[in-house]
């Protein structure tokens, strides 16, 4: 959905809301995949935090990177990434790193990774030509990031913001969520980003381990995953993901990863109160005027 933007001192936007094989999915004809309803159109999950820090620097933080980047970023008009968070090395969430090679012209530096152990040495075999630049056969235009490697419960601050990686499971593998609030409360206060912190960031998530609770505790935005109506062996079902959601009792939760067995309008208006579907170029925080427009546009469409 096109959505008039409008400036905000800190948001919070999904570049993409769907699973690895995006939505419409190649050659399906179901309702969602020929839905003329944009929300149930999903580009691979991502998302980018906008803020300006606690020196009055604009900055962006980018949630995973999948093959879908280059089309969100002109999307969204990206401009910068001053850091990139990892969940995991799945592809879906990590194929887009080539394109960070843009944001390197335009900022003139390199870019800031971070990811878990097993998450860095996925990126390191898969991209040599960028981790051991030298031995390519010959100099070409690829991407210069800098990795960091994340501790499950270790928090890293970044530019004012404190961000500590949330123990989860993906089926078998574990993975990472991220918590963002602010470092300390002037600097909430100074970066005017009550509204939204603290938020955490859970995509591909069927388990949330004992220790990690306490990291969702307080929350004004969750973003969840929540594939499909039927149970998975590595994903949240919508109602699993409702009963997390439930349990957790952020402000607002916002589900994310969807297959094409979730159509947005039905599904969503299923939902309890204060649990929404999200869908790719949502931005947070919404304001009356972002919902207006979009009951206007919803009733135009349904007609």
């Amino acid at each position: 959905m096109n959505e008039p933007r409008r400036h905000r001192q800190v948001s919070f936007e999904f570049l993409g809301t769907g699973v690895s094989s995006g939505v419409p999915v190649i050659g399906c004809n179901c309702l969602t995949c020929t839905s003329k309803d944009p929300r149930d159109t999903r580009l691979r999950c991502s998302a980018a935090l906008r803020f300006g820090d606690d020196r009055g620097e604009q900055r962006t933080i980018l949630f995973d990177a999948g093959p879908d980047l280059r089309q969100q970023a002109l999307r969204a008009r990206l401009e910068r990434i001053d850091a990139l968070l990892f969940t995991h090395n799945h592809v879906d969430h990590t194929w887009g790193l080539d394109e960070l090679r843009r944001f390197n012209t335009l900022m003139e530096g390199p870019v800031d990774i971070y990811a878990n152990d097993h998450t860095l040495a996925f990126l390191r075999r898969v991209y040599a030509h960028i981790f051991d630049a030298p031995s390519n056969i010959q100099p070409s235009y690829v991407a210069t990031v800098i990795p960091h490697r994340l501790l499950p419960g270790v928090p890293e601050t970044l530019f004012g913001l404190r961000i500590t990686p949330i123990p989860l499971l993906h089926g078998k593998l574990p993975v990472l969520g991220f918590r963002v609030e602010a470092a300390h409360p002037t600097v909430a206060a100074r970066m005017g980003i009550d509204e939204l912190l603290p938020l955490a960031y859970c995509t591909d998530v069927s388990g949330i381990p004992p220790e990690s609770w306490p990291l969702l505790e307080g929350l004004r935005t969750l973003v969840l995953g929540a594939l499909r109506p039927r149970k998975h062996a590595t994903h949240f079902s919508i109602d699993q993901a409702v009963d997390a959601a439930l349990k957790i009792a952020a402000r607002e939760t916002w589900f994310i990863h969807m297959n094409h067995e979730v159509r947005h309008e039905p599904v969503d208006r299923a939902l309890p109160s204060g649990i929404r579907l999200a869908w790719d170029g949502l931005v947070l925080p919404r304001t009356r005027d972002d919902e207006r427009d979009q009951s206007e546009w919803a009733r135009g469409w349904l007609e």
